[in-house]
């Protein structure tokens, strides 16, 4: 098991995961892929998320091959923080063959490293509702909620 920061070869990898992700996510919750997943299109995000200095991209492996990412940005935090910045876990995703091996602890512990060494000591990671397997995952890493988004729509695009 390994980590390795994402590359502009990765990109269609990672779409690949990516549409994986976002087709187990709208499962549950249809509203996903138009507020917590990624725009469109989905290679040039990504690619901007490889040459973003101020993005953070790896790709979990296992015998080389690219099973997983986890993507995370740094964001300040409120002014009265003291400058304080905050390390947001964008997404994580494993592919399904190759959960609960590690891979998904290997990529967001070596995130939290890379985002340690940028002075961050405050980290966020979304869960949504019905997700016990990823909150459990994340409170494994020492998370605990400190928020929940409640959400209403007067349309359809959620049913």
């Amino acid at each position: 098991l390994a980590t390795r920061p994402a590359t502009s070869d990765d990109v269609e990898r990672v779409v690949a995961l990516y549409l994986e992700m976002e087709k187990e996510q709208t499962v549950k919750k249809p509203i996903w892929a138009f507020t917590d997943g990624l725009d469109t299109p989905l290679e040039a995000v990504l690619t901007h998320a490889v040459d973003d200095a101020d993005t953070y991209l790896l790709v979990g492996m296992i015998d080389g091959a690219a099973v997983g990412f986890v993507w995370a940005t740094i964001v300040p935090m409120l002014d009265r923080a003291d400058g304080a910045m905050i390390g947001r876990i964008r997404l994580i995703f494993t592919e399904p063959p190759a959960r609960a091996v590690g891979v998904g602890h290997t990529m967001l512990s070596d995130m939290l490293d890379i985002l340690r060494s940028h002075g961050v000591s405050h980290f966020d990671a979304p869960v949504g509702p019905g997700q016990r397997a990823a909150k459990n995952f994340f409170e494994a890493h020492q998370f605990a909620a400190r928020s929940i988004i409640m959400y209403s729509a007067d349309t359809a695009i959620d049913e």
